[in-house]
């Protein structure tokens, strides 16, 4: 048996030296080299952008994105949107476990869910028994590949496996709004309504405590009201992320001219970047967090209006992130019952 390389390369067909993310295309053969372990893959819980614009471009025909989505991995060998770049995560069982896989704790018939994205991740479909079209998932049968230095977690016993999966698919946000978000900060959740931007909400009122402020600006009017009965922040403003001088207006109205010293973009569509640029302070923060984000709207449209900011890039991991994760829905009643509605 071979060993493969750490990162993944040695699967990566086009373009040579590339890193599986980045190639066109990768190697799917569903035969391990030493350093790898073989899923049985459940379900893929697919990137909202991506399972957006898969939605769309096929007018919510779930016979066409069925095909879309079959045709994208067999041309690709992974499940990455084209269009967006982005993939998701999957759960599944461990069938096979390489002899030189680094950790000898994980057990063949473990329940796992991964926590790098389907963007870099082999994965063959044998068959996709359904699509979920309210929640982004996909039951399939088929098999996936993870690389060494691939994240993963093992599910847990107290929370329903397609709830985890749900929750972790997303669980870079609410921990890097945890690194982020201090005490007395004035935050906005930018598409505060979806399943990030709730995870985001807990743990901003969390953090910024009595003396903060938590503003959530929300499209979907059904959203905005489901924030508000939850008390998930303390403003809810209900408009259109696309539109950057209405809702530099309708924020700055809600904070009596202030600017936030946090903004999360959470938004699953494009052209939103000056919306959170325009009303975070001078050497405030924005949390890019959608993969919907341009880097050059952001970076040029930052330096267009005159404003000193640090943008980071949204990084799907940070140390705990899952524990963290898991246990907001473990602290939080109202959070689970909702996404037990929305994701089992």
């Amino acid at each position: 048996m071979k060993k493969g390389c750490p990162f993944g390369t040695h699967r990566v067909i086009e373009p040579k030296g590339l890193l599986p993310q980045a190639a066109k295309k990768i190697d799917n053969t569903m035969e391990i080299y030493s350093n790898e372990i073989l899923i049985d893959v459940i379900t893929l819980n697919i990137d909202s952008a991506s399972f957006t614009q898969i939605k769309e471009a096929c007018d919510h025909d779930v016979e066409k994105m069925e095909k879309m989505i079959l045709d994208i991995v067999n041309e690709r060998g992974k499940m990455q949107n084209p269009v967006t770049g982005s993939g998701g995560m999957l759960i599944g069982i461990v069938k096979e476990i390489g002899p030189d896989f680094p950790d000898k704790k994980l057990k063949v018939g473990d329940k796992i869910a991964t926590l790098v994205s389907l963007s870099l991740t082999p994965l063959k479909i044998e068959k996709i028994k359904k699509i979920n079209i309210e929640n982004d998932q996909v039951d399939i049968e088929g098999q996936a590949i993870l690389f060494e230095t691939g994240l993963y977690a093992v599910l847990p016993e107290d929370i329903p496996e397609k709830l985890a999966l749900a929750a972790l698919d997303v669980a870079g946000a609410p921990a890097q709004v945890n690194k982020l978000v201090n005490e007395g900060d004035t935050v906005c959740i930018i598409g505060g309504g979806g399943k990030s931007g709730v995870l985001c909400s807990y743990q901003a009122m969390k953090n910024a405590g009595n003396t903060g402020k938590v503003i959530v600006v929300e499209y979907s009017e059904e959203n905005a009201k489901r924030i508000k009965d939850m008390n998930l922040a303390h403003e809810v403003i209900v408009a259109d992320a696309t539109k950057p001088v209405d809702i530099y207006e309708k924020v700055l109205d809600v904070t009596g001219g202030k600017y936030c010293d946090i903004t999360i973009n959470n938004v699953n569509v494009p052209n939103t970047e000056m919306s959170s640029i325009l009303i975070t302070k001078d050497e405030g923060t924005v949390y890019f967090f959608s993969m919907a984000t341009s880097f050059t709207k952001a970076a040029l449209g930052a330096e267009g209006v005159g404003k000193d900011i640090t943008m980071i890039i949204g990084n799907g991991y940070t140390k705990g992130h899952a524990e963290l994760t898991l246990d907001i829905l473990r602290e939080s009643k109202e959070i689970r019952e909702l996404f037990e509605k929305l994701y089992i």
